[in-house]
């Protein structure tokens, strides 16, 4: 029962980290109709930015963490103008191909210029090394942390979309562009703050990886952003509560699996997220939460 335990809190540890990436792909689908395949990478080089202010200039961590997701908002931003804008209205497939590109571009870069000696990166949580001990087994505080700020953000994010301008924005501009232009509103100003704030949310997961793990390299967000497609897969692209929730299942998943099957084991625990990618889509393609799409002929 202990190692059940145990397994099950390492899974809330993992899951907040998928949930919050998972949330920023729900966030840029439900927001333009997109996913965005350079996510990881580009919340890697947030984490990256986080620990240069923070470890080499001095500045606190949470303020090191504001700004490196102040950055990616900007940055996100400039892709949806610069790339993705010019692009998608020629072919919509052009949208994969171009984040794809940037996902090579994003992580060449960080290897570039963080090449070397594995970093280290602070909590920002206090005490976040004690745990609350349960049957002998250890609920870090970290993971308390975690999961209470993600669902304060989770929350916020719904007061946006159904009780701000822009959340209807985002909405209608998901749903039909052309109609929602047709009313009056700024389709290109909405789709590059959809990106934006997809970006800053993935810098947060990105921050929240870093500080996970003893020392981290430019590998950072790559099992994550796996594990992450699979939960947004099953909780719905356009459902936030269900990324979260999706998150968390994909977490107990692989970490029990991973635990219990030893012919799996912890060298084939993301060929986990695979299968559950391919189940969903095979028998529920829209997810738990998701909606529907329905066609008309």
């Amino acid at each position: 029962m202990t190692l059940f335990l145990q397994r099950l809190f390492d899974a809330f540890d993992n899951g907040a980290i998928y949930a919050a990436m998972a949330l920023a792909l729900a966030l840029i689908y439900k927001s333009t109709g997109h996913l965005n395949f350079a996510q990881g990478e580009m919340a890697m080089f947030s984490a990256f930015i986080a620990y240069v202010l923070s470890s080499e200039q001095g500045l606190p961590i949470w303020l090191a963490i504001l700004i490196s997701m102040a950055l990616s908002f900007v940055f996100g931003a400039g892709v949806e103008r610069i790339l993705i804008r010019p692009l998608e209205r020629r072919n919509p497939l052009s949208v994969v191909i171009v984040t794809l590109g940037l996902f090579l571009a994003v992580g060449g870069s960080a290897q570039r210029i963080w090449l070397g000696t594995p970093k280290e990166f602070d909590s920002p949580f206090p005490d976040s090394a004690k745990a609350i001990s349960i049957d002998n087994a250890s609920l870090r505080h970290r993971t308390i942390w975690y999961w209470a700020l993600l669902l304060v953000l989770v929350g916020l994010l719904f007061l946006m979309l159904k009780r701000t301008k822009i959340g209807l924005a985002f909405r209608a501009v998901a749903s039909n562009r052309e109609s929602a232009q047709s009313v009056g509103i700024a389709v290109g100003r909405t789709l590059m703050i959809g990106w934006g704030l997809a970006a800053a949310l993935g810098a947060f997961a990105g921050a929240l990886r870093a500080s996970s793990t003893p020392t981290f390299d430019t590998n950072l967000m790559l099992p994550v952003l796996i594990y992450s497609f699979a939960a947004v897969t099953l909780g719905g692209f356009d459902s936030l509560g269900g990324a979260v929730l999706g998150g968390l299942i994909v977490a107990v998943f692989e970490t029990m699996v991973g635990g219990y099957v030893s012919q799996i084991g912890g060298q084939l625990a993301q060929a986990t997220a695979l299968v559950m990618i391919i189940l969903v889509l095979l028998v529920r393609p829209s997810g738990l939460f998701g909606s529907r799409r329905i066609e008309r002929v």
